[in-house]
């Protein structure tokens, strides 16, 4: 028997054509940079310099990776990175799960006001200076603990982390757990946790690459001592203040760098590429969570 063909009209036919050429374009447009930065991370510092570095690697070479790993900062700020987005990301997300769940508790009478005091704090701040008074009273600048503590609960998050419990938790899952005589934070670890992978993700990635990988604001204002600094405050020295004095390379043929210009450029590339790749490896394993995360908390409800 043969299968029904469905009709499809010039119009469409026009339609489909011209969508399809437009996503190609804008792949285009958005995997040019990214394969630009990563040719030139490859290439010799007379290529990059000269401008000659289109698509392909030219006069490949690895003196920038060099360069990278026997930098005494970028060690450093990468070591930072790392320690503020493990220790930060499982304060962030124990946070939010603790504010979120009961939240989304119905037998919770207070939990409207209580609401209404988190959503304040998104209208309305304190303000920068006042902030930073604070937290130099609190005795955190120029501690690790200030790329941590001040941004360990993020509202939005937790509005969308309380929609998602609100969403997925029946009910009569706590009612049961109640009757096998389960306490409320026994449900949370044995029951809810196990039940949140979705939102857990998605808060992880958001925390983790968000506020504490992609962040240099929170050290750019708090953090005066440089061997504090995380990866992205070195790579904005790097690529603004240009910053890079030969005593902190060691183990680099600096002869054969043609010039300090030349290594700074060979630096960015390669640097850019470096900071990615965590951010890179961690997506693939919540991209699955992800969309499902997001749309639970955030339309329903």
């Amino acid at each position: 028997m043969p299968k029904p063909s469905i009709t499809v009209s010039t119009a469409d036919r026009v339609f489909y054509a011209g969508n399809n050429a437009f996503l190609v374009l804008t792949l285009l447009v958005v995997l040019y940079p990214l394969i630009y930065v990563l040719s030139s991370s490859f290439s010799s510092t007379d290529a990059v310099i000269s401008g000659r570095v289109w698509l392909w690697p030219v006069d490949p070479s690895l003196r920038g990776y060099e360069a990278v790993f026997t930098h005494q900062g970028i060690l450093r700020g990468y070591y930072n990175s790392f320690f503020y987005m493990v220790v930060g990301t499982t304060v962030n997300v124990t946070m939010t799960i603790l504010a979120g769940y009961p939240l989304s508790r119905r037998d919770f009478k207070a939990r409207n006001a209580i609401m209404m005091f988190f959503v304040f704090t998104l209208i309305f701040q304190g303000g920068l200076i006042p902030t930073y008074i604070l937290i130099r009273n609190l005795g955190m600048v120029n501690t690790r603990a200030v790329m941590i503590i001040p941004v360990a609960l993020s509202v939005w998050n937790v509005i969308i982390t309380r929609t998602f419990f609100q969403s997925t938790l029946a009910p009569e899952l706590l009612e049961a757990a109640r009757i096998d005589g389960c306490s409320d934070f026994q449900f949370v670890y044995y029951v809810v946790l196990h039940l949140s992978g979705a939102i857990i993700a998605v808060n992880a990635l958001f925390y983790g690459v968000v506020t504490h990988w992609n962040g240099f604001f929170q050290g750019f204002i708090y953090l005066n001592e440089k061997r504090l600094y995380p990866l992205q405050l070195v790579l904005r020295e790097i690529l603004i203040l240009n910053e890079i004095e030969q005593s902190m390379l060691t183990n680099v043929d600096l002869e054969a760098l043609e010039a300090r210009q030349g290594l700074v450029e060979l630096l960015k590339y390669s640097l850019i590429v470096v900071a990615s790749v965590p951010v890179l490896i961690m997506y693939p394993f919540v991209q699955r969570y992800f969309v499902k995360g997001v749309m639970i908390g955030a339309i329903k409800g």
